[in-house]
């Protein structure tokens, strides 16, 4: 599922981030068609296993590793961390996340290799805001993940996310304080959040979800498993080897 949105130009800071924005601006618009049509993005075999090709030093510096953030999960000094711009509305962004995450997560993520940073990158409208607003909301009393579970679910976002239905998905992922998820869906620190992780995706250029970034190493759309497990066990080795 892509966007035509786009900013004028991605915001350049360095050399890195310009390749990026190729990347992830021109590639990913075509990453994530329909079955059936061509797709013309980053392929298992494009993702080298060789652990510098690919990888834009500067890049892994966006990796925030606050051991605090509710948004992110695993280690704060993992080797490997990988930022995904996703969108609640994203049926490919669901698809990663039922199909690939939880096995990456199981494989990766519980035996200290790997920590996975969220960015709210709402793209489609309305709703997606006030969906990534809710999840920031969930995510201030510690149920992000189970939020996200929740609004990914099968069926989930053709149901919308209107007020009702984020109270419903909060309920759902287990949010004890349902009248302050209501008050921080519709704070000001939820539009700052919300819009700090959109302009970060958009200084890539990014125009379309989901992206990533692994250590520096940016792949764009619901790739293959074995395209994030080939990057992963690639920045996993870079890691070990600079210790």
């Amino acid at each position: 599922m892509t966007s035509s949105r786009t900013r004028s130009k991605p915001v350049a800071i360095g050399a890195a981030v310009a390749a990026a924005a190729v990347l992830l601006g021109v590639v990913s618009y075509t990453a994530t068609k329909p079955p059936g049509e061509t797709r013309t993005a980053v392929s298992t075999d494009e993702v080298s296993a060789d652990p510098q090709t690919g990888v834009y030093p500067e890049l892994a510096k966006l990796a925030r590793r606050d051991g605090k953030d509710p948004l992110a999960q695993g280690r704060a000094d993992a080797p490997v961390v990988l930022i995904e711009y996703a969108d609640f509305k994203c049926g490919y962004c669901g698809k990663f996340a039922r199909d690939t995450e939880r096995d990456l997560v199981k494989k990766y993520v519980e035996n200290g290799t790997l920590r996975i940073e969220w960015r709210n990158f709402p793209i489609f409208g309305e709703a997606s805001d006030a969906a990534a607003r809710g999840a920031w909301a969930a995510g201030q009393q510690g149920r992000f993940w189970q939020f996200h579970a929740a609004a990914y679910a099968d069926g989930a976002k053709e149901k919308g996310f209107g007020d009702a239905q984020l109270k419903a998905l909060a309920e759902e992922a287990g949010v004890k304080d349902l009248a302050r998820f209501t008050r921080d869906t519709g704070s000001e620190a939820a539009v700052k959040a919300v819009k700090k992780d959109q302009e970060e995706a958009y200084t890539l250029g990014a125009t379309s979800t989901p992206s990533f970034l692994v250590n520096g190493r940016p792949i764009a759309g619901a790739q293959p498993a074995e395209t994030f497990t080939t990057a992963i066990e690639a920045a996993a080795k870079a890691a070990k080897a600079a210790e």
